[in-house]
């Protein structure tokens, strides 16, 4: 029988690698007409926040991402996608 030390993946030191997250925000704004500052205030951010995330400069935090898929009426998944 295996000691539950030896089911663990061991983790090499240091930080985890970055996970680049793409998204759909721009081509869901466009089916929608709405441009970035529609789409800030809509999410209770600033346009330069909208612009951050569609850029892949900054990753929305959860709520935020929640947010932006109830605006849109998609799942998160359908947002956000890892880059692999």
């Amino acid at each position: 029988m295996l000691h539950p030390d030896q089911l663990r993946d061991p983790l090499p030191p240091g930080p985890p690698p970055r996970l680049n997250v793409n998204n759909s925000l721009p081509a869901l704004r466009r089916e929608r007409d709405w441009s970035q500052q529609q789409l800030a205030d809509r999410l209770g951010v600033s346009r330069q926040t909208i612009i951050s995330i569609e850029k892949g400069r900054f990753d929305p935090s959860l709520p935020l991402a929640f947010g932006i898929a109830r605006v849109f009426g998609k799942p998160i998944e359908a947002i956000f996608s890892p880059d692999e």
